[in-house]
């Protein structure tokens, strides 16, 4: 058993094995080097009303693979432990935890002063029910079931000792623990309400600073603060009741509207504000801009090896080099996002800087990659046909995401590059039943997909064959690849920093080389803010934070 981290002391053990490792960007344009902003003499009160350009299409935090319910949920439920910038692990929940030497189990000691919002007790039994909701089978969860790994169960050793137990090695555990998806329901919310988390609002209850008060579909979230809240982790820069009184979340998806809203005063906060936009922002009296570079998958597009045209390794070689993403992507984002080599990026751990131009755009490679596969004749449209039949792949949009980022004129640009080689690529825009049966029933060619975490284990959820879209994981591939096996297994069994930096590596060159994967560009959070929020911070999957926010002056 390795030694007991104590609420001093948090993390210190592993924090040493990852020493080296985890390096996060700090924030350009006005955010401090932290991920703070603002001023250092909070006042309390208040309702800041912050716009994001994506709507939740479930708001279970069990259930959601969604960045956006994860951020909005944060303010609602707490985690075990919390993770700092440099990824160093502290207190929350959990005073205190062991590690076993094997990593095949944690025991965590709880705070006993803690209550979930409709006045249950937070305890060991409360860790056993939600980790045992995420992995049952009706909860139907994607991520967080993932994150759980090879979970077997949690004993509860007393009523503030719980014992979570793995079926083999799972060092990313802590880091899992940390993230929102692994939060805590109230037991009592999770017995009455489970089916009606999704929907959220009252029913989702949690143990955070803000309670979730109401939900208009279409229009807004509304948090109000929990005022018997004094258990944040050790990160925050305050304890006790959050300075806000109300959190409202607006969704506007439609960038103009979105921009208009901070600019006219409508919100103090607009997240994913549009690239074009920034000089404005940048230039507008009274508003910064806060960005920062998010760890984790970067928007990728990944590809179906499993089923024709696709699995053939050349066919999938020329749609890799045969996209401009570097202009793609710069002329899309105005600049605003690097250009992707690695499907991790670059402040996630364990990066790949030596892909950095290793793969350039190359249409006569492409060209040539096409021709050795046999896909030698033309159709009256020009695209490249085989055996009489059209070189055709399905990519497949999910309509409620389709203008995030300007995905849908990338992909307009994707389109175009590609059918200069001759290869014709169907993007529709459809719902989510049928986007999950095409992606998840293995019928798509393409899926674009980001993925924040940081960590490095993440590669594991992309290439690992036991994380199959077709087993409920997010491994979009359909590929299994004995290597890429092996040194994601590697890599979840230790946090040696040697080890760590040798399979990772392996992980994304092989990747790569099999060309599984076309990375396309680093997400960049670009949040636009009244100069009157101070204290807004970044969590280390760069979400917002809004529990040591405030409304102040400029």
């Amino acid at each position: 058993m390795r030694p007991t981290v104590s609420a001093t002391r948090a993390g210190r053990l592993l924090a040493v094995a990852l020493s080296g490792l985890l390096l996060l960007a700090a924030c350009s344009s006005s955010g401090a080097g932290t991920g703070a902003t603002g001023s250092d003499k909070p006042v309390q009160g208040g309702t800041l009303t912050a716009a994001v350009d994506t709507e939740p299409v479930s708001w279970d935090i069990h259930a959601s693979t969604q960045d956006v319910t994860a951020e909005i949920q944060r303010q609602v439920f707490d985690s075990l432990v919390s993770q700092d910038s440099k990824g160093k692990f502290h207190p929350w929940l959990a005073t205190r935890w062991e590690v076993a030497d094997d990593y095949r189990s944690y025991t965590f000691h709880l705070r006993d002063d803690v209550t979930f919002s409709d006045g249950t007790r937070f305890d060991a039994a409360a860790v056993k029910a939600n980790f045992d909701h995420i992995v049952a089978k009706s909860t139907k969860s994607l991520y967080a079931a993932s994150l759980l790994g090879p979970y077997t169960g949690t004993k509860v050793i007393d009523a503030h000792t719980a014992k979570v137990t793995f079926s083999k090695p799972f060092a990313p555990f802590l880091q899992a623990a940390s993230t929102t998806y692994l939060g805590f329901y109230s037991p009592k919310a999770l017995a009455a309400n489970a089916g009606k988390l999704a929907a959220g609002g009252p029913a989702d209850v949690g143990s955070g600073p803000f309670v979730f008060t109401s939900y208009t579909k279409g229009q807004s979230a509304v948090l109000t603060r929990n005022p018997k809240y004094h258990w944040a982790p050790s990160t925050a820069a305050h304890n006790g009741p959050a300075h806000l009184d109300k959190l409202v979340i607006r969704f506007l998806p439609t960038a103009s509207v979105r921009s208009g809203a901070l600019t006219s005063g409508q919100v103090q906060v607009a997240k994913a504000v549009p690239p074009q936009n920034v000089p404005t922002i940048k230039a507008t009296s009274g508003l910064s801009l806060i960005s920062r570079q998010a760890p984790g998958g970067n928007y990728n597009l990944w590809l179906n090896g499993s089923i024709a045209p696709l699995d053939d390794q050349r066919v999938r070689e020329a749609i890799q080099r045969g996209i401009n993403i570097g202009q793609d992507v710069k002329t899309v984002t105005f600049g605003q996002f690097p250009r992707a080599w690695s499907p991790i990026s670059p402040t996630t751990p364990n990066y790949d800087k030596s892909l950095e131009g290793s793969w350039p755009y190359d249409p006569k490679l492409s060209a040539k990659l096409l021709d050795e596969a046999g896909w030698t004749g033309r159709d009256a449209q020009g695209y490249r046909t085989k055996n009489g039949e059209r070189l055709t792949v399905d990519w497949p949009g999910l309509s409620i995401q389709a203008t995030r980022e300007g995905r849908d004129v990338l992909a307009q640009a994707i389109q175009a590059d590609l059918k200069k080689i001759g290869v014709e690529v169907e993007h529709p825009n459809v719902d989510l039943g049928t986007y999950d049966t095409q992606v998840y029933g293995g019928k798509a060619d393409f899926v674009d997909l980001s993925w924040p975490r940081f960590s490095p284990d993440v590669l594991w959820l992309f290439l690992n064959s036991e994380d199959s879209a077709a087993k409920g994981g997010i491994n979009a591939t359909f590929v299994k690849d004995a290597d890429l096996d092996k040194w994601t297994e590697a890599g979840r069994r230790t946090l040696d920093a040697k080890v760590h930096a040798d399979v990772y590596t392996k992980v994304q060159q092989r990747a790569i080389d099999l060309a599984l994967v076309v990375p396309l560009y680093t997400q960049v959070s670009l949040v636009g803010k009244s100069d009157t929020v101070h204290g807004l911070t970044f969590d280390a999957s760069n979400w917002l934070t809004y529990y040591d926010a405030w409304l102040g002056s400029k």
